[in-house]
């Protein structure tokens, strides 16, 4: 993998610097939304691992946004505001827009890696659950309770709630073990009007695309509310 360091890349250069590096492909680069969007892992000159998006006339169209705009922007903006709603997700590392010779649009987010983290159900099938214990998986339960609660207090939806966008990591071990959650890929998301139909939409897609059982489902429920501070109607 390439090196990139952002102190070598200040002020305009950095659009220029970030786009030139090459790295693995983790997403491979689809067409959608009249361009492409692709994800590489790149490191820093630190050896810290990145994730780099990048776009080519990807773009999403709004009431705000008519003619269109690069969706990283939308990424940007929900990993900007979760950060200050208190929402674990990756660290904004670079993100920039320019348009090319045609006019058509180049856009890059590039983010730091969740160190440690691994996607919720491959813990699972790791046999996470039954090396840690129902205690621990409880706390998991909670911090994703907590994490969604915050997003959604926040008037934001997330638009793609799937188990495969929920990371867990597992510090300790024993009753010294300590439980975090993260969310990932928020191109989809936007803020709502109600906070209550944003909890209420993610939370039935989250129910529909994860493999938690009833019992589980009811237990992150119960932490949701208690997180949440009121009733979400469709949720009952």
């Amino acid at each position: 993998m390439d090196v990139v360091s952002a102190e070598r890349a200040p002020g305009t250069d950095q659009f220029e610097y970030f786009w030139q590096q090459r790295g693995e492909w983790v997403e491979e680069p689809n067409q959608r939304r009249g361009g492409e969007s692709g994800v590489q892992r790149l490191r820093d000159d630190r050896g810290h691992l990145l994730y780099a998006k990048r776009q080519v006339g990807h773009i999403y169209r709004s009431v705000l946004h008519p003619f269109g705009r690069p969706t990283v922007l939308r990424e940007y903006e929900a990993l900007h505001s979760f950060e200050q709603l208190g929402v674990r997700v990756p660290h904004i590392v670079y993100c920039g827009v320019e348009r090319d010779a045609d006019r058509q649009w180049r856009a890059l987010l590039v983010s730091e890696a969740l160190d440690g983290f691994e996607e919720i159900d491959n813990w699972y099938t790791k046999g996470g659950r039954e090396h840690y214990g129902e205690a621990l998986h409880d706390r998991i339960l909670e911090d994703l309770a907590r994490n969604l609660a915050r997003m959604h207090q926040g008037h934001w939806q997330h638009g793609c709630l799937y188990a495969k966008h929920v990371f867990v990591k597992v510090v300790g071990e024993g009753d010294a073990a300590r439980a975090e959650v993260a969310l990932l890929d928020l191109e989809k998301c936007r803020r709502r009007i109600s906070k209550h139909k944003a909890a209420a939409n993610d939370l039935r897609q989250l129910r529909r695309h994860s493999s938690f059982s009833d019992a589980d489902w009811e237990k992150l429920l119960y932490f949701y509310r208690m997180a949440f501070g009121s009733a979400v109607k469709g949720l009952e």
